[in-house]
């Protein structure tokens, strides 16, 4: 069968298969961990290790002779669902946890606990396997035990598998040691205990579902299946009820304290030999309650309240304390988000940080952009005493870094390189097992307006100058970028390109890179600005892509994206002709607590902004042709949604389309689904823009 574009996509899972990822330096430098499948179509994910002295690469860990035909590969529901919050497609080994030199790591596959210690694999079989199946275990900083959870449980056991449940309770809505649902899927926080710098105690986290919101999800394509139940926390209702406890490993337990009535959410936790800090939040989000956990006790001490008219962004990687009396956290200072350390800003105004990578008393290495160039990610390491910065990647492109000791990894996507580079030391390099993709980019960066507003042009790759229809392609809202210079970023666009089209991608207000004031444009109303700029780029195609034919303008979206494009023809008919919504957000009263609330406020509070918001109000104004394409089994962004604006159009009398996903998330894993989603869109695209 020949390949082509669609089918390597969806078979690939979107060119990612094959690359080396979860990379892990040791402290001295010396070894690099990492996954990586064997082929670009290969989703089994082994763990190997990199010896920076000899230059050599060696699967420690190979997943398929750790599978066998006696062993399901099935996972726990509760690990399906870690893996759906952390869209991980992949299987076999996806994550692996070190001990504090990198000797050994431990990892579960279908629900087993395995140990490496760099030469050797085995499995520790736990006494208890009726128990259920083991995920995400995490050994102690010294080596000898290894917590995980099992249910909603936590347990510990040593090298020898000999296991003990420190934290468990028989209710089915309470769980130890598991990120509740917005930690997980808002707050990127994906686990739920940490073990102390001694190894002698865990800080563990309970959650009690009880008072959220009980809904279920049916497959109605299997009738004589018993729908799913899930609480999810919509906005306006209640939370789950979070709670962090002290556990030695005999199961002796202290309570953490703080005002949980007033910061309700656990936003972070960091545990290092200067102390255990949490981070907590206010159920509206101005207010990040930074502390410091007294061990013995349980009491906590406030080191500083983090505040925000809008909302406190949280930042991956901190707050932590980096000395006995030096405290590091982000906050939004002179337009930009900045490094602090104990209230003072390490980083300069025209840098954006955008995540913490590591942090010492000397000095502190974070990702970021300038704020001139928001299409970039580099890495910096500041310099606390001295108040200076060295730049750790250089060129223009898409960098990630993991340091330790002194050696340096590198991961680079640039507009050159048709798939990314991981160097060690800028020397070795990771082998990339990932396939390139069977067409080339052909894109033009600009940036639109007064605003400025991050545009990518999208060509045939032999395009002659003739006039094309106009696809946009945006994501276009908060906390995700699609105008990068890498051109993975661009491959499905550049296939839609190819298919007669000139492809637009605007990253428009909301979206990160641009500053403290753009972030936050979309406070109390997540439709009117962020649809404005994108017709703010419309209106000048005729200055950047003159080809472009503005009597014909489809748009398409998924998730953020499937709102804006069901926004833009129910909104702005005359500029938008066609559109295509891929699992939207229609009516945000039904999306979660924690994203929606931090934009919109509580609707029991003021439900303006949810009006003014919704999709739902503006069915009757349909005239353009509308695909809504939604997973059943999405358990993100629910069903409902499009199905209520279904109705709604219904209702109205305006005709529509509907493609409904049987047993399809969020993520869209299915190679099948995946690839024959995109040869629907384009017939649908064809169909209403009348092109041949």
């Amino acid at each position: 069968m020949t390949d082509t574009f669609p089918r390597q996509y969806a078979r690939t899972q979107r060119l990612t298969l094959g690359e080396p990822r979860n990379v892990v330096v040791s402290p001295d430098g010396r070894r690099v961990l990492f996954l990586r499948s064997a082929s670009g179509s290969d989703s089994m994910n082994s763990l190997w290790l990199f010896s920076v002295e000899h230059n050599s690469e060696t699967c420690i860990a190979d997943s398929r002779t750790l599978t066998t035909d006696t062993h399901s590969r099935d996972d726990s529901p509760e690990e399906k669902a870690r893996r759906e919050r952390a869209r991980e497609g992949a299987a076999g080994i996806v994550s692996f946890s070190c001990d504090q030199d990198v000797d050994h790591a431990v990892f579960a596959v279908s629900g087993r606990l395995f140990i490496c210690d760099m030469h050797d694999v085995r499995e520790i079989v736990v006494a208890q396997p009726a128990a259920g199946l083991i995920y995400d275990p995490r050994i102690s900083p010294d080596g000898k035990h290894i917590a995980y959870v099992r249910g909603n449980s936590l347990f510990v056991c040593d090298q020898a598998g000999n296991e003990r449940c420190l934290a468990g309770e028989s209710h089915n809505d309470v769980s130890w040691g598991v990120a509740e649902f917005v930690a997980a899927e808002e707050m990127n926080r994906h686990r739920g205990f940490w073990w102390s710098p001694t190894s002698d105690a865990l800080a563990i986290e309970r959650v009690d579902n009880s008072p959220i919101t009980l809904i279920t999800i049916a497959d109605p394509a299997q009738p004589k299946a018993s729908p799913q139940t899930r609480r999810y926390p919509f906005a306006g209702t209640s939370n789950a009820s979070t709670s962090l406890h002290l556990v030695d490993l005999f199961g002796a337990t202290i309570p953490v304290v703080w005002n949980a009535h007033d910061y309700e959410y656990l936003a972070s936790v960091q545990w290092n030999s200067f102390g255990l800090v949490i981070s907590v939040m206010s159920r509206d989000q101005r207010l990040l309650d930074i502390r410091k956990v007294q061990c013995t006790t349980g009491e906590t001490e406030s080191l500083h309240v983090e505040r925000d008219d809008q909302w406190v962004e949280l930042v991956a990687g901190g707050p932590s304390l980096i000395s006995e009396n030096q405290v590091m956290w982000c906050g939004e200072r002179n337009g930009a988000r900045a490094v602090l350390v104990n209230n003072v800003a390490i980083t300069p105004a025209h840098i954006q940080v955008r995540g913490i990578i590591s942090a010492t008393s000397e000095d502190v290495c974070f990702s970021g952009n300038t704020l001139d160039q928001p299409t970039m990610l580099h890495a910096w390491k500041a310099h606390i005493a001295t108040n200076t910065l060295t730049q750790l990647t250089q060129g223009d492109g898409v960098f990630t870094v993991s340091v330790g000791g002194t050696t340096t990894v590198i991961r680079s996507a640039t507009m050159q390189q048709r798939r990314s580079q991981t160097l060690v030391n800028s020397r070795h390099e990771l082998t990339n097992n990932a396939e390139e993709p069977l067409l080339n980019v052909n894109v033009t960066f600009h940036r639109v307006g007064p605003r400025g507003i991050c545009t990518a042009i999208v060509l045939p790759e032999h395009h002659d100058g003739s006039p094309l229809p106009v696809l946009f392609d945006p994501y276009g809202g908060p906390h995700a970028q699609r105008v990068m210079h890498s051109s993975l970023a661009f491959t499905a666009a550049q296939w839609f390109a190819n298919q007669g089209f000139c492809v637009v991608i605007a990253d428009g207000s909301g979206t990160p890179g641009r500053g403290s004031a753009w972030e936050r444009e979309v406070h109390n109303d997540l439709a009117t600005s962020v649809l404005n700029d994108q017709i703010a780029v419309l209106n000048s195609l005729g200055e950047i892509a003159p080809c472009a034919d503005t009597s014909r303008v489809a748009i398409r979206g998924w998730s953020f994206g499937g709102y804006l494009a069901a926004l833009a023809v129910l909104r702005a008919p005359q500029h938008f002709h066609a559109a295509i919504a891929g699992a939207p957000v229609t009516d945000w009263r039904l999306y979660d607590t924690f994203y929606t609330e931090r934009y919109l406020g509580n609707p029991t509070l003021d439900d303006a902004p949810y009006e003014a918001s919704s999709l739902l109000p503006d069915a009757k104004q349909l005239t353009r042709p509308l695909l809504i394409i939604h997973g059943l089994a999405d358990d993100n962004v629910l069903a409902a949604h499009s199905l209520e604006l279904s109705t709604a159009l219904l209702h109205a009398g305006k005709p529509h389309e509907f493609l409904p996903l049987v047993g399809v998330t969020h993520m869209t894993p299915q190679e099948v689904v995946a690839e024959n989603l995109l040869l629907h869109q384009l017939s649908f695209l064809r169909r209403s823009l009348v092109l041949g």
